[in-house]
């Protein structure tokens, strides 16, 4: 697979729960042409202290083509709490964020400690199948930060490459930017991600805004990265995962509604919607 127009990288960024601070980050996100997904929970529509309402977050949002994505109305930890709580958290979230903000919302960051933590006789598989119940077809966890920039194999698991405050982030970071595709191996030649993930007010409680800077400043402009929201990766992804093959692997048709690149024994194709090629 690679990401559209042919890139092999992509950068993510999400953010959690829809403070006062996320204006300063989503204006730096803008300033550097970067997009974030914002993972926003009810306490943002009740006007509450130090968190940002409906309106302020509408008008943050307007030009950035960031997303916004579910993180539980009380921030209910569904690893903690009983099935029935977690599913009215997450449900209730939201059906009052598409009230809020319209469109279909289907990301979701887990709140509190999430599937780290999961107690009481509970499974991950148990809140795995209630999640796709309620039609949510990623989740961000947290606990594993790595460079080996995967994307997901359980969308419902999925494990960002670090937080903002990892002390190896820069090294991360300058790996993933020096990638020369050219000089790798067919069976090391996948599409990398990188996936940045806090909370904004951290950046004002360590006084180091600079730092978010720095990150968008090492990421930004390059020819060879897709800049996307959590979802939209989701979505390309999936499409790539949709086209459907002949028996030899020669004929590739696409029935989904997006354009699709990959690679094919070094040589870069584009297969269209609707669209069926052969592969020379």
């Amino acid at each position: 697979m690679r990401f559209p127009d042919g890139k092999p990288k992509a950068v993510t960024f999400s953010y959690d729960d829809g403070v006062v601070d996320d204006i300063r980050l989503v204006n730096t996100f803008d300033k550097y042409d970067l997009k974030c997904t914002l993972n926003i929970n009810n306490y943002s529509l009740e006007n509450r202290k130090g968190r940002l309402n409906a309106a302020e977050i509408k008008e943050l949002i307007k030009n950035g083509g960031h997303e916004i994505a579910v993180h539980g109305a009380d921030h209910r930890a569904p690893g903690i709490v009983r099935p029935i709580e977690a599913i009215a958290d997450i449900l209730n979230c939201r059906l009052a964020l598409e009230k809020e903000f319209g469109g279909i919302i289907r990301g979701m960051a887990y709140p509190d400690s999430g599937i780290t933590r999961i107690m009481h006789g509970k499974t991950y598989d148990d809140i795995k199948r209630y999640l796709k119940d309620l039609d949510i077809v990623y989740s961000r966890t947290l606990g594993g930060d790595n460079d080996s920039f995967t994307l997901p194999s359980d969308w419902l698991a999925w494990m960002p490459t670090a937080h903002h405050n990892n002390s190896k982030l820069f090294d991360y970071i300058d790996t993933f930017v020096n990638f020369d595709y050219s000089k790798l191996y067919s069976a090391t030649n996948y599409p990398r991600l990188l996936y940045i993930w806090g909370h904004s007010y951290e950046f004002e409680k360590k006084n180091n805004w600079d730092r978010l800077e720095s990150i968008c400043q090492k990421l930004s402009g390059k020819d060879d990265i897709w800049y996307a929201t959590n979802i939209e990766i989701y979505e390309y992804t999936h499409a790539f995962d949709s086209l459907v093959y002949s028996a030899d692997g020669k004929t590739v048709y696409n029935p989904t509604l997006k354009d699709i690149w990959f690679q094919a024994d070094g040589k870069p194709y584009i297969i269209c919607s609707g669209e069926t090629i052969t592969i020379q």
